[in-house]
């Protein structure tokens, strides 16, 4: 899937009962569903081993203790791995970082101590040019699905939704290394959210027995290649790269569950506690390790990022006043950053559409701009004493820190420069520090929250690597800092714990998370103390940011075309029934059909599943037998158990045709079409659908009231589900729903006067 921004509606087919989604326009792309059933076949007997490797789980307390032993074995094994791989992937995005934004920089800081202040420019700007279109061709040319922060896909994902490549290695490889040299590029971008699809993509790559596209798979990791394990592996994924990068585990483990997840139980809980475990081990046994020296610059505050618990936190009415004012204007703030994001993305997919050379030309554009913000907006800020009583150099000229000399005399600083022309992280740590009350002059502290704002809002869509979270973090303590300094004569609150407030009341108007980033900040901080100010301040920016618009998240995926499924239905629901929605003509199968009706069905539909009607001499009067999918057939077709007589194949498709085949495809996409090989002669022959075909799919009586199919099909998972009538003497299926029939788009499109009926 490109890195196009899906802006029209989604198109409504009569004709379509697959899982299918086709978009609007030039940006049309298959979006396929994901299958949470659990499968059951007619003859346990005969096609016991291939329950084992279709299309989803198994249950296996039916299996012997030892292989529920190895099962469960593995399960934990996949956990520590997931975790082993994110943790060293985060790793080494920090020191990579770190190193190349540091050379950069301390090669500007030579120069315009040297006052050669037009070649510091032009070297500052230089390499982050070079930095963004290395970056801009790696997503153009290699992996367009890895553009942007990835939460999106991950969250749809985890909902059902399976995007083109947004999980394949290829994506994995320049997630990593774009977000490099994307954040080292000194956008106004995090690496934080593309740590999140780093640890989705690990996590299926393992999950789905490595890659046979790149020649990269183990035989013995097929066990887990299905649609919930993988789920639960990727959920794993997720919560470790949450834990990686805010090196906050807890919070990652809230995050999956709160945000990312759309089915939870206590099993998964707990093996993704484990994942984020082995995370912040990795990165504790690293942090020691790089404490010597030996990482660079990497290695600074443990753990703990933005360490403010040396402030003493004490409030009063005022203080809470303040606090209840951040939120408000958190609120205000990012529902009005959700609608800016949401009009430059439906620009930027116009743009990215005419190709990747254009692409790298509009990433080249905004590289520059951010290099002209950083380097020509501290001139505007007049230079301040070095403050006596610091325990830092002051000014810094070799390492990052609060205080940098810029153009000014000796013993002074630009507050400006020091927040600029350094990482992102030391920017958030400098505005984050304590007992420095007038570091920041308040003019500065507005010019660069409407700088970050501006340039946060314009960078997210371009077709690099980046995470959100901490250009919202950069404003939030921004203006954080700003209220601070204002309400600093009333309250006794120190400055820094506003920017902290600040930075919440941000996160929670843009993402409207509540609890996982509580406690993500809390691990970030390392200040119990603050906790309630903490939950008072998001709790009020989401409350404010609800009134005007959704969470960022939840809108980039409707841009996107993602078909996510809520988990409530739509009020409009209640007055429609299951068959008002059921698209035709509806294709079936007999339990015995001719090989050349299911190849002419597979050419001219592209649906995903076929229900399978028994007839005389093999049922007394037509029956619904189950449901085929189109993966199955293809696998069987290929392995050609073909009869010349209508008769039952039995056990033949055991013997003759690998377990494996019938696996959930990984990267290698699983059996085509193109790969069959039918003569002519073996049109008019007979294959036996009963060995693959689910005989306990999920129905529902045709006059089941809309919402409640809507709200089975999502909670149970489902890829589809079958409408029976409610009388007899008629066909034994009236249609399929599939997630493209829940959609408001297909539903408000066949019945546009409903909505006066909400």
């Amino acid at each position: 899937m490109e890195d196009r921004i899906y802006s029209q509606p989604l198109l409504n087919k009569r004709h379509n009962t697959t899982s299918q989604i086709a978009i609007v326009g030039a940006n049309a792309c298959p979006v396929e569903s994901l299958d949470y059933d659990s499968l059951k076949y007619r003859d346990e007997k005969i096609n016991y081993d291939l329950v084992v490797f279709a299309t989803c789980s198994i249950d296996w307390r039916s299996r012997r203790t030892i292989q529920i032993f190895q099962y469960v074995l593995l399960k934990w094994a996949f956990a520590l791995i997931i975790g082993l791989g994110t943790g060293l992937v985060g790793i080494f995005n920090n020191i990579a970082v770190e190193n190349i934004s540091g050379f950069k920089l301390l090669m500007t800081t030579k120069l315009m101590l040297e006052h050669k202040y037009y070649k510091a420019f032009a070297a500052l700007a230089s390499c982050n040019l070079a930095l963004a279109a290395a970056a801009a061709a790696l997503c153009a040319y290699i992996a367009p699905a890895a553009a942007g922060s990835g939460i999106p896909e991950v969250k749809a994902y985890l909902n059902g939704v399976d995007a083109h490549s947004i999980l394949a290695p290829s994506t994995l490889f320049v997630k990593i290394f774009g977000s490099i040299l994307c954040v080292s590029a000194g956008f106004v971008v995090g690496k934080e959210g593309p740590m999140v699809h780093t640890g989705a993509c690990i996590a299926s790559l393992i999950g789905q027995g490595g890659s046979r596209k790149y020649h990269l798979t183990w035989r013995w990791l097929r066990y887990f290649k299905n649609d919930r394990d993988r789920r639960d592996l990727i959920t794993c994924g997720a919560a470790a790269g949450v834990a990686s990068a805010f090196r906050a585990p807890v919070g990652g483990v809230l995050f999956a569950l709160e945000e990312a997840a759309s089915w939870w139980r206590s099993a998964l809980l707990w093996r993704t506690f484990f994942t984020t475990a082995v995370v912040a081990i990795v990165l504790r046994a690293f942090i020691q390790l790089c404490s010597t020296g030996t990482c660079g610059l990497f290695g600074e505050g443990g753990l703990i990022m933005y360490d403010v618990s040396a402030a003493k936190v004490a409030y009063s009415v005022p203080d809470i006043l303040a606090v209840i004012l951040l939120g408000v204007i958190g609120g205000i703030f990012g529902s009005l950053y959700n609608y800016l994001v949401d009009k430059v993305l439906r620009t930027y997919s116009i743009i990215n559409e005419k190709g990747p050379a254009v692409k790298i030309l509009l990433v080249v554009t905004i590289s520059l701009l951010t290099s002209i913000c950083s380097y020509g907006l501290p001139w505007f800020a007049t230079c301040i004493p070095c403050p006596i009583d610091t325990t830092e150099s002051c000014p810094n000229t070799d390492l990052s820190g609060n205080y940098k000399s810029f153009q000014c005399p000796p013993n002074h600083y630009n507050d400006l420069a020091s927040l600029f022309l350094n990482t992102n992280d030391d920017a958030i740590r400098n505005l984050l520090s304590t007992s420095t009350t007038k570091e920041f002059h308040i003019s500065s502290l507005f010019i660069f929250f409407i700088a970050i704002y501006c340039l946060g809002v314009i960078t997210y869509g371009i077709a690099i690597p980046s995470g959100l979270f901490i250009p919202v973090i950069l404003a939030g303590a921004g203006y954080g800092r700003l209220i601070g300094r204002l309400f600093d004569p009333i309250t006794k609150l120190d400055v820094g714990l506003f920017a902290l407030l600040g930075a919440a009341s941000f996160l929670g108007g843009t993402m409207r998370m509540t609890v996982s980033l509580c406690v993500i900040l809390l691990e970030l901080t390392n200040d119990l103390l603050l906790l309630p100010l903490v939950m008072l301040v998001l709790l009020i920016s989401k409350t404010v940011g609800d009134m005007f618009n959704h969470g960022v998240y939840d809108q980039i995926v409707k841009l996107k075309g993602l078909p996510y499924m809520e988990a409530h239905a739509e009020p409009y629901m209640k007055h429609l029934v299951a068959r008002d929605v059921v698209s035709g003509p509806l294709i079936t199968f007999s339990g015995v059909e001719k090989v050349g009706n299911i190849l002419h069905a597979l050419k001219t539909t592209g649906h995903n599943g076929f229900p399978v009607i028994d007839e005389p001499p093999f049922a007394d009067a037509p029956e619904l037998c189950g449901l085929v999918l189109r993966s199955h057939l293809l696998v069987l077709l290929k392995g050609k158990i073909f009869s010349r007589d209508r008769v039952l194949s039995g056990d033949e498709v055991v013997h003759r045709i690998s377990k494996f085949d019938f696996a959930k495809a990984g990267s290698g996409k699983g059996v085509k079409l193109e790969d069959l090989d039918i003569k002519d002669e073996e049109m008019d022959m007979y294959v036996d659908l009963h060995p693959i075909t689910n005989t306990s799919p999920y129905t529902v009586v045709e006059t089941m009231s809309l919402a409640k199919a809507a709200v089975l099909f999502r909670q149970l998972g489902l890829r589809h589900m079958c409408v029976v009538p409610k009388s007899q003497g008629r066909p034994p299926i009236v249609g399929i729903l599939t997630r493209h029939d829940f959609l408001p788009e297909h539903i408000l499109g066949l019945y546009p006067h409903i909505r006066l009926r909400k």
